[in-house]
């Protein structure tokens, strides 16, 4: 079975990793999860991320044909509309990406927004193959983390987005809107049912305590050994105790409320302004106190 090529690139900032995968035979590739650069303070939007991928491409002989997002991120924005506009490729996720649509229209006012997944040109289904040129590609849903995410299965490869990190560093959260620890739980066991060997290539890495330098490949065989969150003999109850625990204290997303509202859009931003400008929206909920009786 022919291997995939499979080129990582590092996003410090949003400590996200963006794959080329590639087929050696017809120099076919698929951009898995671009990352737009994004300074939330200044509202500068850059593509020097997406333009390396590019440029790695152009100089090794690549052809992008397609742009795979694992799900709606959470924590960085997509660069998957400059990607396919510099290449010519499409743009997929996984058809419960509605879901996502339909939870976050409402969020944000988002009255123009279709819930059909429409603003992507392919919605895949549990189980559906397509190819990256002579490779055969299998789609996982491992919801959870979302309702959405999705992991590719790529010979013995497999890109599992945000649902597993590190052995070393443990699994996604589950509590954003739509997530749900228990399902995680049985998306997490689904893929830990691969073959011991099959390499796991994930999404983010933060350098767990005591370690130095960023990694993002691992097996099955590892996690299943030493994941301190989901090794074997750990139970279901248990991660979903752990999991709430642990979600409850954690921070929200810097980058939160401009990737949701891009993301669910395949990347794209809303129509510019007369002053060239593009805006995001920021949802503000008042906090009744008596103290305030000027508040609107």
């Amino acid at each position: 079975m022919t291997q995939p090529f499979i080129k990582a690139f590092f996003d410090a900032p949003t400590n996200t990793i963006s794959y080329l995968v590639g087929d050696p035979a017809t120099r076919t590739a698929a951009v898995i999860d671009p990352v737009l650069d994004f300074d939330m303070a200044s509202g500068v939007a850059d593509t020097r991320s997406a333009e390396q991928i590019l440029a790695f491409a152009r100089d090794d002989d690549w052809r992008i044909a397609m742009v795979l997002e694992t799900h709606a991120h959470a924590d960085h924005l997509s660069a998957a509309p400059f990607i396919k506009a510099h290449s010519g490729a499409w743009i997929g996720i996984g058809a419960h990406i509605r879901d996502v649509q339909k939870i976050f229209r409402p969020v944000f006012a988002m009255d123009d927004l279709k819930t059909d997944g429409s603003d992507f040109d392919r919605l895949f289904d549990d189980g559906e193959r397509f190819a990256i040129g002579a490779l055969t590609v299998e789609v996982l849903h491992v919801p959870g983390h979302t309702p959405a995410d999705i992991a590719y299965r790529i010979g013995d490869a497999a890109f599992v987005g945000d649902t597993l990190f590190m052995p070393d560093y443990g699994t996604a959260r589950a509590d954003f809107p739509g997530g749900d620890a228990r399902t995680l739980y049985r998306s997490i066991r689904r893929l830990l049912a691969l073959p011991d060997e099959t390499r796991l290539f994930m999404c983010h890495d933060y350098k767990a305590p005591g370690r130095d330098d960023y990694r993002w490949e691992t097996t099955v065989g590892a996690q299943r050994r030493s994941s301190v969150h989901v090794h074997d003999g750990v139970s279901e109850d248990d991660f979903v105790a752990m999991r709430e625990q642990r979600d409850a204290g954690l921070p929200v997303p810097k980058l939160l409320l401009p990737s949701i509202q891009v993301n669910i859009r395949a990347g794209h931003f809303d129509q510019a302004h007369a002053n060239g400008v593009t805006y995001l929206r920021i949802p503000v909920k008042w906090k009744q106190r008596r103290e305030s009786p000027d508040m609107p």
